[in-house]
This record gives C-alpha cells, structure tokens and sequence, in this order.
C-alpha cells in the first residue's frame, strides 16, 4: 500500500519573489476596489473586458502595468511593461527594504483624491461643484498621476523608467509633496474646495 503526501498550498508570491500575505489596504473606501488576490504573473488575459465594473477584480500590480503601456509606442507591449514593473519592485526594494507590493498599495492609497469637481450648465452659465469621487475612480486616477509622472521625469533624462516607477512609489507612498501622484491630488482637491 503507498503511502501518497498531499501537497500543501505554498505562498503564492509575485514574480515568485513578493508575498501577498499581510499586506492592508488602511483606506475603508478603497478596500473592495484594491484587488491583491496572490497570483505569480500578473496577466489576466483581458478577462475583465466587456462588464462593468469587472476592472476592480483586476490585481492593482496588473493595473499598474496597463497604465504603463498605455501611451503610443508603448501601447500593447505587456512583457515590456511586466519587465519595467519587476525591475522597478527590485530597486523599491533594495532602497526601502519593504515589500514593493505594500509600498504600490500605499502608493495608490496615499495619491488617490477624495473629491472632485464637475460642470452644471445652469440658465448658460457654466459652474463647476464640487463632488465625491467613486472609489474605483479614486484608484483609476491614482496610477494614471504615477504613471504619468513617471513618465515625465524619466523623458529626456538619463534616469531610466525603471527608477522613475520605483522613485515615485516611493514618494507617493511618503506621501512626498515631489510626487507627481501626491501633487496631482492636492491640486485636485484644493480646486475641488474652492468651488464647493
């Protein structure tokens, strides 16, 4: 009679470097809406297209590596953008010593503006009034501000887009007015309070 082991469920860790586990999202809002389900290669094939809503099952590093390829050249190069993404977690990691992931999710917690404003055409005349911002919009427009910063410092510049991801996270997650993310908010917020 033989005698079979049953494997026991490992850690599933990203890029089989950065575990999941014990990583919080603090902001209450952002907590259904930040996706951090363990998976090793963040590629879900293009899964959550055509339903609504369904981006929020999406993993927030997934997300992160959509808005890097977003712009021209770049567009539809998804290993190009995995690859900028692991070197960027690698450098977060080596000047931090925290796990890239928690430093991402902090990132986008600490960058994602809470109010906004939008147009009322009233009698022709035109108003902006403030409002609440959707928490899944919260998070859209928080990688789109780093990502785009990071784009930004890293055009015309010898720093590589690799330092300039991981830079910004880290600044982001300090919530470091020379973020790009973090300057992006408060200009948001504060336009957003003078019309309220």
């Amino acid at each position: 009679m033989s005698t079979q082991t049953v494997a026991q469920p490992q850690d599933i860790k990203l890029f089989q470097k950065w575990s999941f586990k014990e990583i919080k999202v603090v902001d209450i809002g952002l907590q259904r809406y930040l996706n951090l389900t363990p998976m090793v290669a963040p590629h879900s094939m293009g899964r959550h297209e055509h339903q609504r809503f369904r981006k929020a099952k999406v993993n927030v590093v997934e997300r992160l590596i959509n808005n890097i390829m977003r712009p021209g050249k770049n567009s539809g190069k998804k290993a190009k953008a995995t690859g900028i993404v692991k070197e960027a977690f690698e450098i977060i990691n080596a000047k931090t010593g925290k796990n890239p992931i928690e430093v991402l999710v902090k990132a986008v917690e600490n960058s994602s503006p809470c109010e906004d404003t939008t147009r009322i055409s009233y009698g022709g005349v035109v108003y902006h009034l403030s409002v609440d911002v959707a928490p899944q919009r919260r998070i859209d427009l928080a990688i789109r501000h780093i990502t785009e910063g990071a784009r930004t410092a890293s055009a015309n510049n010898p720093k590589s887009i690799q330092e300039a991801v991981a830079d910004e996270l880290i600044l982001a997650a300090n919530k470091d007015i020379k973020s790009a993310g973090i300057a992006k908010r408060n200009e948001i917020e504060r336009v957003a309070q003078s019309s309220r």
